[in-house]
């Protein structure tokens, strides 16, 4: 018999009347069964994050660190643990969850130190005008009120994490809502919290379902939503929303552009292997995976069979396996999806170099050269592991194909050229580039988010705590500069 997961409701631990099954997209085996919140218990976890919401932005900053602290400790302590949990419900090798994991470790450390060094104030003088003589200005920022995060299924704990640690750190509660399909990460977070001397009401995990989410979107008691996925359902939320604020990290295509001075053999190995690796990580499903390849004319002719090597050379099977480096997609559905996408650009002309072969819910890592501008794998995010590449005629046709997409989160650029990078990150209309490298990388510390219909707002964590707290000026009078 496997148990029933308890979920968090105020910081302690309850069951509903239902629950639901997780299974791995692997093998369909049982990874866990998870009780769902009661309607009366999700309006009992706003309610109570509405009540303590002053009570936890007056909570002494050592005491919200020291709780961060615990929490990342604590995982680092359950690394390999929490690692095979993501690999089971997530379908993700072991390896790249043991790096989700060390991720969120990070996560919890920084929203410490932050937390500690948050919302010092800054003082102004306001006697530059005579009307101010005697005035000073001391600026801080304070908690809109609790937050409605909402969190994906392809990060499922460090996602949770990104979270859960800004609003801890900037005191403000937070009722997190981890995907469906992979509850158990979050879940985790939860029991490590409650090790912790966090006010009661301060934090709830409610693994509802999706259809229940609009009511707690709507709820005006959570004036601020965070909210990772789709860029039909973020902007969906926006839209029926309009005077809360909202957080909202959406897809992408991701484009690597290699440009001609990059050349040398070592150079073109090294893309190869990077573009390879990271459209391939997490099965593709990664909002800044290597989607599109751009390659000036000049390199491109020996580029192309470096990458086919190099994707042929990812071992795809048993994510539970040390040597897999390709699991499967989070569901056999979104593996259909994938297929389709990939059968409808081969016969709209597009050449498949490699993969294009679907087996349950995976889907082999696959190359695509040619492809039609109209076909949907060339507008739309695919999240999974396909992969584009196209030639350019120099740098300005290179960057005009980055721009030339609804999306724009992240780029990666392979160049020496530091005059060259420069005008990449004036150019290119994305929310980060990443020079020498593909635009798959993320710290945890930096600003993270898109433009256009990447999304609104930024990540990271002292970026987060930003969006989850407002400006409050203190004037005082009467004094002496």
């Amino acid at each position: 018999m496997t148990s029933t997961h308890a979920f968090w409701l105020a910081g302690r631990q309850v069951t509903g009347e239902d629950a639901f099954d997780v299974t791995s997209p692997w093998d369909g085996r049982l990874v866990g069964r998870v009780s769902v919140p009661t309607d009366a218990q999700v309006e009992e976890a706003v309610a109570a994050a509405h009540a303590v919401r002053d009570e936890f932005a007056a909570t002494p900053a050592h005491v919200r660190a020291a709780a961060l602290d615990h929490v990342s400790r604590r995982l680092a302590e359950r690394t390999e643990e929490i690692a095979r949990l993501i690999s089971a419900e997530n379908g993700k090798p072991v390896k790249w969850a043991r790096g989700e994991v060390g991720r969120a470790v990070s996560v919890f450390r920084l929203a410490a130190e932050e937390a500690r060094r948050f919302n010092g104030g800054e003082a102004q003088r306001l006697d530059t005008d005579a009307g101010g003589q005697g005035r000073l200005a001391l600026t801080r920022r304070f908690p809109k009120g609790a937050v409605l995060g909402i969190a994906p299924f392809n990060f499922p704990l460090n996602l949770c994490a990104h979270k859960v640690a800004p609003a801890v750190a900037a005191g403000a509660p937070i009722i997190l809502k981890p995907a469906p399909a992979t509850p158990l990460s979050g879940l985790i977070i939860g029991d490590l919290l409650a090790e912790t001397d966090l006010p009661a009401g301060s934090w709830s995990i409610l693994p509802v379902s999706n259809d229940r989410m609009p009511a707690l979107v709507q709820d005006e008691r959570l004036p601020v939503i965070s909210f990772t996925g789709s860029e039909k359902v973020g902007y969906a939320i926006m839209d029926s929303v309009p005077r809360k604020h909202c957080t909202l990290e959406l897809g992408g295509n991701g484009a690597a552009v290699v440009l001609g001075d990059y050349a040398s053999d070592a150079d073109l190995d090294w893309a190869a292997t990077r573009i390879a690796t990271f459209s391939n990580y997490q099965g593709g499903q990664s909002c800044i995976s290597v989607q599109r390849v751009i390659a000036d004319a000049s390199v491109y002719d020996r580029l192309l069979p470096r990458i086919v090597a190099a994707v042929e050379a990812q071992v795809t099977g048993d994510p539970s396996d040390e040597g897999t480096d390709v699991g499967p997609l989070v569901s056999e559905e979104a593996a259909r999806r994938v297929e389709s996408w990939v059968d409808e650009a081969v016969a709209a002309g597009a050449r498949l170099l490699t993969g294009g072969k679907r087996e349950g819910a995976s889907y082999a890592p696959t190359v695509l050269a040619d492809v039609p501008a109209d076909t949907t794998i060339s507008c739309e995010e695919v999240f999974g592991p396909v992969l584009t590449v196209q030639r350019a005629d120099g740098e300005d046709a290179a960057f005009a194909a980055v721009n030339d997409s609804k999306y724009g989160l992240q780029a990666g650029v392979f160049t020496h050229d530091l005059q060259a990078a420069f005008r990449a990150h004036r150019a290119l209309e994305v929310g980060g580039v990443v020079i020498g490298d593909v635009p798959s990388y993320r710290a945890d510390q930096m600003p993270y988010g898109g433009v256009k219909k990447s999304g609104v707002g930024r990540e990271g964590v002292r970026f987060a705590m930003e969006d989850y707290t407002y400006e409050r000026v203190l004037v005082l009078t009467g004094l002496a500069l």
